[in-house]
C-alpha cells in the first residue's frame, strides 16, 4: 500500500488527509503547530512531523504540499530535488520562473510532479470531455467559464490568481491544448492594489476561443462552464443542486445562404458523480510511475497565463 505524507494542516490541508486517511494511503502529516499536529494524530494516527526535513528523510512514496502559494516552490523543490513525488496545490507556483524551475527538477531527478488542478478530476469535466472528444457537438467553436460569488474576499492575491487557475486548467483540458493568446481586463473597488473582478478572454489553435470571468463582488454564487459546437452545445453548473450536464440539441444551418435556427430537445447527460479530490488523490497514488493529467508541464501552463493576464490587467490600469 503506497503511503502519502500531506505537508499542512489547514483548511485544505485537512481534506487531503481525510480523503487519504479513507483511501488508506495516509502515511504522514507535516504541520510545524506542535499543538495543532497533535489534535491531527489523534484523530489520524499517524506519523506526524513538526520538522518538515525529517518527513523529507522518511522518504514516504509521495508528498502532497497543501501549504500557502508562497511556499510552494521551496516545499516542492526540496522533495523533487531528493527524487521524491510530490502533488503541489494550485496555484503552482507564484511565477512561470519557478513553476518552470519544479518541472526541470522533476526530470533531471526522475521524481513525478503534479498540480492539484481537482476540477480535472471532476466525472462532470471528464464526462464533458468524452462528449467533445466523440463529436457529439461537432466542431468546437467557444468555451466559457464563471466563477462568481460574494467573498472570500483576499486581501493578497487578486481574484484572477485565487479563482481563474480552476477555469484555466479545465479550458486547456477540454480543448487539449495551452491558449495561443491572452486578453484580460480587471478593477479594483475594495482595496488598492487588489483586484476585485477579472474578465480574461483566451484564444486556442484553430481558433477556439474562450473567455473568464471571475468575481468575489457578485449577488449570488455561480460556478458554470458553457461549451459551444457546430452541432450542439454543453452546460454544466457545479454550484447548482442538480449539477446536471446538460446537452443543448441546437446549431445554426444555411439554408440558399440565410442563417436557419435547429432546435430539439434538451438531453442531461449521465455521469458517476465521485469526489473530485478523492478522484484526483486516488489517481496521484495510482500513478507515481507516470502522472500525464494535470503534470507539471500543464501546471507550468496555467501560471504562465496567470502571470499574462497579470501583466495585462497592470498595464491597463497604468496607461
Amino acid at each position: 500500500m503506497k503511503k502519502i505524507c500531506v505537508i499542512g494542516g489547514g483548511r485544505w490541508g485537512q481534506n487531503h488527509i481525510k480523503t487519504l486517511f479513507a483511501m488508506g494511503n495516509l502515511g504522514g502529516i507535516v504541520e510545524s503547530n506542535a499543538e495543532r499536529l497533535q489534535e491531527l494524530l489523534a484523530q489520524y494516527p499517524v506519523e506526524g512531523f513538526t520538522e518538515f526535513d525529517r518527513a523529507v528523510e522518511r522518504r514516504f512514496d509521495g508528498y502532497t504540499v497543501a501549504t500557502p502559494a508562497p511556499t510552494h516552490h521551496a516545499i516542492a523543490k526540496k522533495l523533487l530535488s531528493e527524487g521524491l513525488n510530490v502533488l503541489v496545490e494550485k496555484p503552482m507556483t507564484l511565477s512561470a520562473e519557478t513553476s518552470a524551475d519544479l518541472v526541470a527538477t522533476a526530470e533531471r531527478n526522475g521524481a513525478q510532479l503534479m498540480v492539484g488542478h481537482v476540477l480535472l478530476f471532476h466525472p462532470a469535466i471528464r464526462k464533458i470531455k468524452e462528449v467533445i472528444n466523440a463529436g457529439k457537438i461537432g466542431q468546437l467553436y467557444y468555451l466559457y467559464s464563471t466563477r462568481l460569488n460574494l467573498g472570500t474576499v483576499r486581501t493578497e492575491e487578486n481574484v484572477f490568481w485565487s479563482f481563474a487557475p480552476h477555469d484555466i486548467s479545465v479550458l486547456d483540458y477540454l480543448v487539449g491544448s495551452p491558449t495561443v493568446g491572452i486578453e484580460s481586463k480587471g478593477s479594483k473597488f475594495l482595496q488598492k492594489n487588489v483586484y476585485d473582478y477579472t474578465m480574461t478572454q483566451l484564444t486556442y489553435p484553430n481558433n477556439v476561443q474562450a473567455h473568464i470571468f471571475v468575481s468575489w463582488l457578485h449577488p449570488f454564487k455561480e460556478q458554470r462552464l458553457v461549451v459551444i459546437g457546430s452541432r450542439g452545445m454543453i452546460t454544466f453548473e457545479d454550484s447548482s443542486a442538480e449539477k446536471e450536464i446538460k446537452f443543448y440539441d441546437k446549431h445554426i444551418e444555411f439554408e440558399a445562404g440565410n442563417p436557419v435556427k435547429v432546435e430539439n430537445p434538451t438531453e442531461i447527460i449521465a455521469y458517476d458523480k465521485k469526489q473530485p479530490l478523492t478522484e484526483e488523490l486516488t489517481y496521484f497514488v495510482e500513478h507515481l510511475d507516470k502522472i500525464e493529467v494535470a503534470d507539471g508541464k500543464s501546471g507550468l501552463e496555467v501560471v504562465k497565463v496567470l502571470e499574462k493576464a497579470q501583466e495585462l490587467i497592470d498595464k491597463q490600469n497604468t496607461d
